[in-house]
């Protein structure tokens, strides 16, 4: 009666029906959200927990490391190769305009070290071991080899997880320093043999304005990176879908999550390193 007098029109029934769809759909993904955020940190719980009471053996260890970090290798370091010299190549171009190109052994060891050097090894990190992880472990889920650990009385998580968070944590700093490495290589070559930049200032102005302040920092941040790749593609592997399908999305999901969360990672630990690089250098002058 109220809304007769007032003039409004009253919804229809599909217009109210098509609300509750739209209210059901979208209450229904925040809920699922919410729950697998709370699965996620149950998870990680459970890692830590093992982690800091009983030591993996080292025959479920080693693999994992040989996995992670020797057959990582190779493609970490030829793409931080390549990375380095793309990097001179887009620099020169824009310092040669204004006369600095003598100055870019600075600008590009400064952002291997500091940035592309950890993303680009946690990035290769995550496209060849995170989704191995994830595939490998959602293949247990589907055949129910998982389940077979349980009822041996063996935890999944003690032996499976825990070994590939450790490898994952110790070695992702090795091979970021030898991504690091080899762009300062690769970057150096380029710059020095095909653009004929001269060699002293080159290596004078790197040694100037990179320290081991900024290769700690890239080290540092490397740490984060491995454990959220670790944690996360063996958790799609846990909570894997039935079927092919299922470990399929899986490693692409493990993936994805793995690749934003170093983003955003790196954006939030390069603030924290700012603010304690300010403190401890208010003058801008570094110590070592």
């Amino acid at each position: 009666m109220s809304s007769v007098v007032s003039g409004e029109r009253p919804p229809s029934p599909g217009m109210r029906a098509a609300l509750e769809d739209w209210i059901i759909l979208w209450g229904g993904a925040v809920i699922d959200h919410v729950v697998a955020v709370g699965e996620f940190a149950f998870f990680c719980q459970r890692t830590a927990m093992w982690l800091f009471t009983r030591r993996p053996r080292p025959g479920t260890l080693l693999g994992p490391m040989h996995q992670v970090g020797v057959r990582s290798l190779p493609v970490v370091a030829l793409t931080g190769t390549f990375i380095g010299m793309v990097l001179a190549v887009q620099s020169f171009f824009q310092f040669s305009k204004i006369g600095l190109e003598n100055r870019l052994g600075a600008v590009i060891n400064m952002s291997l070290v500091r940035e592309l050097g950890p993303v680009l090894a946690a990035t290769m990190l995550a496209g060849r071991v995170g989704g191995a992880i994830a595939a490998e472990l959602g293949t247990m889920r589907v055949t129910e080899q998982l389940d077979a650990l349980e009822a041996m009385g063996a935890d999944p998580v003690h032996y499976l997880v825990v070994p590939r968070f450790l490898a994952c944590l110790f070695l992702i700093p090795a091979l970021t320093v030898m991504a690091d490495f080899m762009g300062v290589v690769g970057g150096y070559f380029y710059c020095v043999f095909i653009l004929g930049i001269d060699k002293h200032f080159y290596l004078h102005h790197s040694a100037q304005f990179v320290s081991g302040f900024d290769l700690g920092v890239g080290v540092f941040k490397s740490l984060f990176f491995g454990s959220v790749i670790a944690l996360i593609s063996c958790y799609r592997g846990f909570h894997c879908d039935p079927g092919a399908e299922g470990v399929g999305r899986a490693a692409t999901a493990s993936f994805v999550l793995s690749f934003v969360t170093i983003l955003i990672l790196d954006l939030m630990l390069g603030i924290v390193l700012d603010v304690v690089y300010s403190i401890l250098w208010p003058s801008g002058a570094k110590l070592f």
